[in-house]
This record gives structure tokens, C-alpha cells and sequence, in this order.
């Protein structure tokens, strides 16, 4: 049977159609892309045509008054590696990431063995075997890259570091370790100040970041394309206040304290007396900002600004400012101090039995008497809650109870409450320090003011900055106000000097060779801050010198000593002498030219008569 081709005409048809509608289709979408929606696709095509690079701007240097550097910016460089790049496929060596890692372990100090393993991952191309390396480190393993290479083209060894790279980062660098930390504080992995002042100054010191755009294909600048850059605002550099030498020895001298002491903690501030300029802050313990995450949380703050405590009888020259400045009494003015003295529902004591004291007012401050203290601050007004409300104003005056005027982050005002609320014993413990408190920088900046003549300058920490341009801008004057007279600020000031030159005082250990010098000790009952109760003691001393020509304060507050003594003068005493000796070489204050002459301590017969 002879076999019949089927018609050709209707699968050529089908097959016209089918090609008519394939073109109709694609008619379709080329109108669709290049009419109907072009700009959409125009605008896809850019972005995946352009790349936008951030540049970062470098953060602003912080340095000492004399302008070393307390806290730079370098470069650093991240070391990264590919892990299919030591696979035995690329490299012909069956264990090329453990012998990459034998070799770069020692150099970036980390462990051999995690590095082989990071290095033999197959389910990614990209980890990251060391954050934040210094040029230096990177330059090695390029030179080791290097030699590897050369040896591999030679024939004699294969090169396991190829797929070793490295990625350009910043770095925050504290030349100093810890000094100056809690002041200076610390930036976190954002780049971004995470405390202290990088966290204060964070807008000044990072700067303007900039940005690049490219364009890329395949993942690769085009170069001869061209690009629109716009160039990062390097941050300001910040001159500080602190004095690199003197923060140092106030570090040294608080930290051996509070070790030999088993104190909890501490704090020593210095100040210029004339500018309100803060030459050192110290805190022990303290952290590293550059390790801030082996830093104990506790010690990552600033206490001398943020730790609020009863400060005790370095607070008795405020009582006494009040009592002179209103002229309720004067230095030599007679106050009977007996053993105990009864008030609201409690008997007051001082530290030391005694028999019935006749003492001057200046004698009270000397023996640091609480009661002789409550005597002559009663004297204030014709009613208890008169004196409160005059006491109450001073304390304010001096800065109590409001921040300091750094502004620094998680600064507290301490507690001063209104008289008003003064309850029935607060109205007789606040004269002498207990039932309110203060932060070690106020209580630097109470004595300031006294050996200031009478007018407070608010502390500074920063002296100026320098832009981008190079041009140095000064910090703003610090506000003043005037607290008491400059005559009850001399008259203060000669009764501080009798605490440490009569041998009747309190602050004897104070006493620096050819120096005149003006102090106070203290000594409180502290509250334990876990329990909200009294438990263990804060010992204090301030003071300033030379007493006849103020230049320098030094406070020192140690939190809770528990092993030997924990009266101030005892363990905040020798602190302020070294630290005030050395303070006062550093910046070659010159001795004073004549010898103190304490006023009287013990009331004469014929002494005028006072409180008691």
C-alpha cells in the first residue's frame, strides 16, 4: 500500500500563528519597557549600573593641656580570608588551612586551632580572622604573603596565605591605657562615643561622613567611567583641661589607697582654683578603653561625677561660710562644746569623748566638733527652721543639690532637700554632712570657691578645639557667681589653715614643707547603695594651697575602707599630700614665703562670747 504525506499547509499554519503571536508578545513588552514603563527601568538599570560607597570622616583627636594625645585615630585593618581558596582543589596542598593558620595565629595572636578551623568552612566565602589590626601587623602578612609568592613561582612551595586579605577600618586608640579613662571615656563598635566625654563630644569629634559613587559592573569600578565624590569633614580635635602629669599621680595615689585600704572605691579630683579648670580626675578602680569589653561594668563610669555620697566634715566649711557671711559669729567667738547634746530625738556626739570643751568657732572647724558645728549654725536665725532656710540658701550657693555645669553624661546633682522637708534630726546632721549628699567633683568645687574669693567658677574639662580649617576656637567662659564675700572667704581660708598647722587639728598629715596649706578632713557614716542603710564609712580631706595664695584644690573620697583606719585623716590625708606636693612642683608654684599662723583654737577668758 503505497504511503500518503500528510497535507503541509496546516502545520505551516499553526506554526504562522504561533510565531505571529510570539512576536505580538514580545511587540508587547518592548512597548511596555521602552514607552509604558521606561523610567522604571531606566531607574533599575542605574541602580544596578551605580554604587554608593560611604566615606568615613576621621574622628577628632582629645589631648592633655599640653597637647599629648589622650585619645587618636589610626588605621586599623580588619584580616580576612576566603575559605575556598585553601581548599586541596586551589592550593594542591591537602592541609593548607592549618598550615595558614600556623602561620598567622602568632601574628594576630589568636588561637591556632579556631583559625584552622574558620579557614576550613565550606559553607561560606568570607570570614573574618581578626578585628582592627595595626598597619604594621597587616604589612607583615603581606610580606609573608610575599615570600610565599616568590617561592611559589620558583616552583618550591605553594603560596597558603593567598587567600588572605585585608579590609580598612578606623581605630580608637588610648595611647595612655587607663589614664584619664573615666573622664575620657570610651567609643563602641558603632563608632559612636559610648560614655564619658567621646560620648559628650560625640557630634564635634566624628565629623562629616562623605560618600562615592561609581560605576560598577560585575562587582568592579569601571575606571574609565568617572565618579561623583564628596569628601568626608574630618571631627575637631578637643583640648581638655586635665594636666597629663597631675592626672597620673592622682591615678597612682587613689588606686595604692584603695588597694591597701580594701576600700571599695575612690575618687581624688584637682582644680585650678583661679579658672575652675579641672587638672585631674581620678577614679579607682577604673577600666581600659581600649579592652572595653573585659571592663568591669561597674568601673566603666565616671564616680567622681556620678557616685553621689554623704560627704561628712569637709562639708563644715559651708556651715561655717553661712555663720561668718551672716555674722553670727567670728573666728574667735567662744563655743562651749559638752560631750552630748540633745536634739529633736537623738544626742549628738563628736568622734572622740570629751570633757566640756571651750572652744573658738575657728576651734570647732579645727577639732571638727559636730556639736560645736550645731551650736553655731543655730545661730543662723531666731527659730530653727529660720536658721534651716538661711543654711539651706548656702548650700545651694555652693552648688548642691544642681549638676556642676559639665553636663557630662549621667552626672547627678547629689541630694539636698528643701528645709521644709528636713526631718526633726536632718536639720542638725546636714550641718555637719549627713543627710545630704555630693559628688567629689562639687565637693572640689566648694573649696574652689573659698579659695576663689568667694566666687564659684563652674569646672571645665574642655579648654577649646581646632576644626578641620586649623583654626583653634577657646571654650566658652565658665560661669560665675559670687557665694560669700572675699573677706569670709580670707577668714575661711586662715581657719582651714589652722586644721593643718595647729597642732590642735585635725589635718596635720597635710602639712607640705615650705607650703602654707588650707584643709579639712571628714569623716561620714555611708550608705551602703545595694541596701539603701548605713554600713561602713567614707573618709575624706580637701583642701587647698598655698593657703595665702590659692592656686590649687585637691579632694580626695574613699568609699568604704575596711582594713586600718577609716578617719580621713588617715586615709584621704596622705593621699592629698602627695598629690598636692606634686601639683604643686608640676606647675612650679613656688613656695610660700611666710609661716602659717594659726588662729586660736581654745577660747581664751576673756574671749567674746558665742553659741553653746
Amino acid at each position: 500500500m503505497a504511503l500518503r504525506l500528510a497535507r503541509p499547509r496546516p502545520r505551516l499554519r499553526l506554526m504562522g500563528v504561533l510565531l505571529t503571536l510570539v512576536l505580538l508578545a514580545c511587540t508587547v513588552r518592548l512597548l511596555q519597557v521602552q514607552a509604558v514603563n521606561a523610567d522604571t527601568f531606566v531607574q533599575k538599570a542605574a541602580v544596578n549600573r551605580y554604587i554608593t560607597v560611604p566615606l568615613a570622616a576621621e574622628r577628632g583627636t582629645m589631648t592633655a593641656r599640653d597637647g599629648t594625645p589622650l585619645a587618636t585615630t589610626v588605621d586599623a585593618y580588619d584580616i580576612t580570608a576566603d575559605p575556598y581558596l585553601f581548599t586541596p582543589d586551589q592550593t594542591d596542598v591537602p592541609d593548607a588551612p592549618a598550615q595558614a593558620a600556623a602561620l598567622l595565629a602568632p601574628i594576630l595572636g589568636k588561637d591556632e586551632q579556631r583559625m584552622t578551623e574558620k579557614l576550613s568552612r565550606e559553607d561560606t566565602r568570607y570570614v573574618v580572622l581578626a578585628r582592627k589590626r595595626s598597619p604594621q601587623v597587616w604589612r607583615q602578612i603581606e610580606d609573608l604573603k610575599g615570600a610565599l609568592a616568590d617561592k611559589e613561582a620558583s616552583g618550591n612551595a605553594a603560596n597558603v596565605l593567598a587567600g588572605v586579605y585585608s579590609e580598612e577600618h578606623a581605630k580608637r586608640v588610648y595611647p595612655n591605657d587607663k589614664l584619664a579613662a573615666s573622664v575620657l571615656g570610651f567609643v563602641n563598635a558603632a563608632g559612636k562615643g559610648g560614655g564619658g566625654l567621646e560620648a559628650k563630644l560625640n557630634k564635634q569629634l566624628r565629623g562629616e561622613d562623605g560618600k562615592i559613587t561609581y560605576t560598577q559592573s560585575g562587582g568592579r569600578q569601571v575606571p574609565t567611567a568617572g565618579e561623583e565624590e564628596k569628601s568626608p569633614v574630618q571631627g575637631e580635635d578637643v583640648e581638655l583641661t586635665l594636666h597629663r602629669d597631675i592626672q597620673w599621680a592622682a591615678q597612682r595615689a587613689i588606686r595604692e589607697q584603695v588597694r591597701e585600704s580594701e576600700a571599695d572605691s575612690g575618687s581624688v579630683v584637682v582644680q585650678d582654683t583661679a579658672t575652675g579648670e579641672l587638672l585631674g580626675v581620678a577614679n579607682a578602680p577604673t577600666f581600659d578603653p581600649n579592652k572595653v569589653g573585659q571592663a568591669e561594668r561597674d568601673t566603666l563610669g565616671n564616680a567622681a561625677l556620678q557616685d553621689a555620697f554623704e560627704p561628712g566634715s569637709t562639708s563644715k566649711v559651708m556651715s561655717m561660710a553661712a555663720v561668718l557671711e551672716e555674722d553670727a559669729a567670728t573666728p574667735r567667738t567662744r563655743v562651749t562644746v559638752p560631750n552630748r547634746l540633745p536634739r529633736a530625738d537623738r544626742s549628738f556626739a563628736d568622734d572622740i569623748d570629751h570633757p566640756t570643751w571651750q572652744l573658738t568657732l575657728n576651734g570647732v572647724l579645727a577639732k571638727s566638733s559636730n556639736i560645736g558645728t550645731i551650736l553655731a549654725t543655730e545661730q543662723l536665725g531666731r527659730t530653727q527652721n529660720q536658721a534651716n532656710k538661711v543654711l539651706h540658701s548656702y548650700l545651694r550657693a555652693f552648688g548642691l543639690g544642681r549638676e556642676t555645669g559639665l553636663n557630662f553624661p549621667g552626672e547627678t546633682p547629689g541630694l539636698l532637700a528643701a528645709p521644709a522637708d528636713w526631718s526633726g534630726s536632718q536639720q542638725y546632721t546636714i550641718p555637719f554632712g549627713q543627710g545630704l549628699s555630693m559628688t567629689a567633683v562639687q565637693a572640689a568645687s566648694v573649696y574652689s570657691t573659698v579659695a576663689n574669693g568667694g566666687v564659684r567658677l563652674a569646672p571645665s574639662l574642655v579648654r577649646g578645639s581646632t576644626g578641620p580649617d586649623g583654626e583653634f576656637t577657646a571654650a566658652d567662659e565658665p560661669a560665675e557667681r559670687r557665694v560669700i564675700s572675699e573677706r569670709t572667704s580670707d577668714t575661711l581660708a586662715r581657719m582651714l589653715e589652722s586644721v593643718v598647722a595647729s597642732d590642735e587639728g585635725t589635718g596635720t598629715v597635710a602639712r607640705i614643707p615650705g607650703y602654707r596649706v588650707a584643709g579639712k578632713t571628714g569623716t561620714a557614716n555611708r550608705v551602703d547603695p545595694e541596701t539603701g542603710e548605713y554600713k561602713g564609712y567614707t573618709a575624706s580631706f580637701a583642701g587647698f594651697a598655698p593657703a595665702d595664695k590659692p592656686q590649687v584644690t585637691v579632694y580626695c573620697a574613699v568609699q568604704n575602707p575596711r582594713k586600718g583606719s577609716y578617719f580621713g585623716s588617715e586615709v584621704c590625708g596622705p593621699v592629698f599630700k602627695e598629690v598636692m606636693e606634686f601639683s604643686l612642683k608640676a606647675l612650679q608654684i613656688p613656695p610660700t614665703g611666710d609661716e602659717a599662723k594659726p588662729l586660736p583654737v581654745f577660747a581664751e577668758q576673756d574671749s567674746e562670747d558665742g553659741s553653746g
